[in-house]
């Protein structure tokens, strides 16, 4: 049983049925750290992100008016970042302060062998988008990707 305050025990991600897509959600005690976790649950939709090696890092900034906005915008800038370097990530840092998202995504260059993607991931979406404050100290950051 984890004790209050571990992170561990708040910080995690989750996947959740979608028809032909995939819901992603990411927990955390801040909306960063929800935001991380939700960066990680899209990462684990195509490989074990612990499998990645943190040899380098991209830096993404983001405003937008609202968190869930945010969220949406985040992922994207990712799925964005993947493609045009393409690289593999495993790791996130951020922070989120007046409607902007500094990130930083750690990984390296793809190798389909040693990575085995299984799925490509072409957007993040507003279905079922939402990020809310589920209890004090729980964030829930979700949506659906479009695989």
């Amino acid at each position: 049983m984890s004790a209050v305050g571990d992170r561990s025990a708040v910080a995690r991600f989750e996947h959740f049925p979608h028809d032909a897509d995939i819901g992603v959600r990411g927990f955390g005690r801040t909306p960063s750290e929800a935001c991380e976790q939700a960066a990680l649950a899209m990462m684990a939709t195509i490989l074990d992100p612990a499998a990645v090696r943190l040899e380098q890092s991209v830096d993404v900034m983001i405003e937008a008016p609202r968190l869930d906005v945010l969220l949406v915008d985040w992922l994207n800038a990712l799925i964005y970042e993947m493609a045009e370097r393409r690289m593999v990530f495993g790791a996130f840092d951020v922070k989120i302060e007046n409607n902007r998202l500094n990130g930083r995504a750690r990984g390296e260059s793809v190798s389909r062998a040693r990575h085995a993607p299984v799925v490509e991931v072409k957007g993040a979406t507003y279905t079922e988008l939402a990020f809310v404050e589920d209890q004090p100290g729980l964030w829930r950051a979700q949506c659906v990707i479009d695989v």
